[in-house]
């Protein structure tokens, strides 16, 4: 996992591979307030973006996840959620297996799950390996207009 802020992404993206160097050029080049919420393909296959505003949930009720054929990138482009967070180890149940369809497993509990307060201008990077639950209320009523960029592996 990474977190970061975008006004600091230029500096430390060259430590980063490629394609999250890309993820992060789009995120600080492009103005989400003039962008409708949807689902936009922005290079072929190697990088799309769900555009969403919402407001963030309960821990109970957000579904801890991992995905197998990408990498996510959540900025928060304003208002601020919690996104639990843990390593992906053996052991741990799912609830469904692995959703094809979604790229996508679910788990039933998580060990040794922190909680990481992501605020407007941060994004956090999430692996195959990382399980994270995005979406959680820090506090009642806060919207939240997020970005997240699904990123191929492949092209890791």
């Amino acid at each position: 996992m990474i977190l970061g802020h975008i006004g600091q992404s230029e500096q430390e993206g060259v430590l980063y591979p490629e394609i999250i160097q890309k993820g992060l050029t789009y995120l600080r080049n492009t103005d989400f307030s003039k962008i409708a919420d949807g689902k936009y393909k922005i290079d072929e296959e190697s990088m799309v973006a769900i555009i969403s505003e919402y407001s963030p949930d309960t821990r109970e009720n957000r579904k801890a996840e991992t995905h197998n054929k990408h990498i996510d990138i959540q900025y928060i482009h304003f208002g601020e959620e919690i996104m639990g967070f843990s390593r992906l180890a053996d052991g741990v149940e799912t609830s469904d297996g692995y959703l094809p369809e979604k790229d996508a497993t679910f788990y039933k509990s998580v060990e040794n799950e922190i909680d990481i307060k992501v605020a407007q201008g941060m994004y956090a990077v999430f692996f195959p390996w990382d399980i994270h639950r995005p979406g959680c209320a820090s506090q009642t009523g806060v919207k939240v207009r997020k970005v997240l960029l699904k990123l191929k592996i492949s092209d890791l």
